[in-house]
């Protein structure tokens, strides 16, 4: 896809994510806006992975250990086929339906159960490493929120990572400084997070993570360190709809009636300017 089919598609999946948790009453809001550019660049221009291929020996894994913005992930997985959209849109958060509030693996595509934070970098080691030691082509990518890199397993993988030289797993942070109780300074004080990767021996690398020209450029940049990599993506929680960004209540709150048909307006609004372009 080109860069303007490719904001095209963030807009519109955030879209679908917005609808989908307002018709359901349920949802990550801010978490799911925040991180739609990640998952469009990894989806449309990184992934080694199809809905076909992504149980293969060197299919490439990705694993959301932010779980809770799930919201997002299943909107990418119904426009990429791996999921249907119609039973996504009508039995998302229903009485026994897979479609729950976190990944499982009763959804085809996702690979882990995950969503009890801090679990997910351990995962992605121990994929990385099982690809070694398999001399599998497969890569793995690793999406946590910031306020998780208060867990203490986090820098248990992180250490083990850089012992095993997995240049093959990439972990991706999105920075936005909001977790579900305050800022993430205020809460517990991670900054600066490249620095502490940095410290662990890891190839660290920044960039606006609400670009996703920039996104699909570093994500697809090889990795020749023989470390593996972090990527800080610097975004807005809320990203896209004025009303939810950069506030913590919008963690996990859900939109009102009018604060729904004034996000639809300006999403609406930021497609017709896209096909404007």
């Amino acid at each position: 896809m080109n860069s303007l089919d490719l904001k095209k598609k963030v807009v519109q999946l955030r879209k679908r994510t917005w609808q989908l948790i307002y018709n359901h009453k349920n949802g990550h809001t801010g978490s799911d806006l925040s991180c739609a550019d990640i998952l469009v660049a990894l989806y449309y221009e990184v992934l080694k992975q199809t809905p076909d291929t992504f149980e293969d020996k060197d299919a490439d894994t990705y694993i959301q250990s932010k779980g809770h913005a799930v919201e997002i992930w299943y909107e990418v997985l119904a426009d990429k086929g791996y999921i249907d959209q119609d039973d996504l849109d009508k039995r998302y958060s229903t009485f026994n339906s897979p479609y729950i509030g976190h990944p499982t693996t009763d959804i085809k595509g996702m690979e882990f159960h995950t969503g009890s934070l801090g679990h997910g970098l351990g995962l992605g080691v121990g994929v990385a490493l099982a690809a070694k030691m398999d001399h599998s082509s497969k890569r793995t990518f690793v999406l946590m929120g910031d306020g998780e890199q208060a867990e203490g397993s986090v820098w248990e993988a992180a250490m083990a990572a850089s012992n095993y030289g997995l240049d093959n797993l990439t972990a991706i942070v999105d920075h936005n400084d909001l977790q579900i109780t305050g800022t993430t300074d205020s809460v517990m004080r991670s900054n600066p997070i490249s620095n502490k990767y940095q410290a662990f021996g890891w190839d660290t690398i920044e960039v606006n993570g609400n670009d996703i020209d920039a996104l699909v450029n570093i994500l697809n940049k090889p990795n020749n360190s023989g470390r593996p990599r972090v990527i800080i993506a610097n975004t807005v929680k809320g990203k896209g709809i004025t009303v939810a960004e950069n506030r913590a209540d919008w963690h996990h709150k859900i939109p009102s009636e009018a604060e729904y048909q004034e996000g639809l307006r300006e999403l609406d609004a930021q497609l017709e300017g896209l096909n404007n372009d």
